[in-house]
């Protein structure tokens, strides 16, 4: 008789083992999504000024993103892109407001040039140290819990044999399958304890999904195994409004050149559309 079928599963390691084990796991799943949610950082609220330096590099896109077939007559839209390209020019809309003039020296003479203010820089805008904090206490919050928890089952529960699986499985998955068991006759279908950890560490997201309903767990695959998410933990670069108010002028300027009104000729063109005129 195979080792396979003569293997006898005590029903005592199923409730102290098998269960506990994933019991365990589903509940510092759940204490750590909860966790998670309140260290967010709750994004601060802008202010006016940054508002209108976002909202005037907006309105400037959009009026050159309709230059073509534009329906503001030439004088408004002349009159609103001159507007936009002084105010660029004099950085009026600026959250720190318009620099006040200030004597450069460059080769002996004095120049009255503004000064622009610089951004910060990435660690001196608190900010975004505070988004580089919480990506470490997320990462605390995610791999303490699973270090104690992998402890605990290799310390309490090492050799354990937890269950059988329903499925036959290649020779492949034998030390995925049975970690911590040294025996090299055993059908790959048994699990070990430790095992049996890492599938649930891995496959317990559907249960999360069920308990907390479509919420997000807060946890991505790379902070569960502990990689750092490059996307997530590299911080925003503060953006040069003033170079881009500058770069955004010398669009405007290049985009009066393919500037058309789309009400030129209208009246032709309906009569032309109801047969008053002869079609071109």
């Amino acid at each position: 008789m195979s080792s396979a079928t003569s293997l006898y599963l005590d029903p005592s390691i199923r409730d102290w083992v098998l269960f506990p084990i994933s019991l365990v796991m589903i509940l510092v799943g759940v204490l750590r999504h909860y966790v998670l949610l309140l260290l967010q950082n709750k994004p601060k609220p802008q202010t006016r000024p940054q508002i209108r330096e976002q909202r005037a590099l907006t309105r400037s896109q959009l009026l050159r993103a309709t230059a073509a077939q534009s329906p503001i007559a030439p004088p408004f839209y002349l009159t609103i892109s001159q507007n936009l390209k002084q105010a660029f020019t004099d950085g009026v809309y600026l959250k720190d407001g318009p620099p006040a003039p200030k004597k450069v020296t460059k080769g002996g003479a004095e120049s009255d040039e503004p000064e622009f203010p610089q951004p910060p820089s990435l660690f001196s805008d608190p900010s975004q140290m505070d988004n580089m904090m919480g990506q470490f206490k997320t990462q605390t919050v995610v791999m303490i819990p699973q270090m104690v928890i992998m402890g605990w089952v290799n310390f309490f529960f090492s050799g354990f044999v937890a269950i059988k699986l329903p499925f036959p499985l290649t020779l492949g998955f034998k030390p995925m399958m049975q970690r911590g068991i040294s025996t090299p006759d055993m059908d790959t279908r048994w699990v070990s304890s430790l095992s049996w950890y890492f599938l649930n560490f891995f496959g317990l997201n559907g249960v999360y999904r069920l308990l907390l309903g479509n919420e997000d767990t807060g946890v991505d695959m790379q902070q569960m195994t502990g990689m750092p998410n490059m996307a997530a933990a590299t911080p925003a670069v503060p953006q040069d409004y003033n170079k881009l108010f500058k770069q955004e002028k010398e669009n405007l300027e290049f985009d009066e050149g393919f500037y058309k009104w789309i009400g030129e000729d209208v009246e032709d063109r309906v009569l032309r559309k109801y047969g008053k005129l002869p079609s071109v």
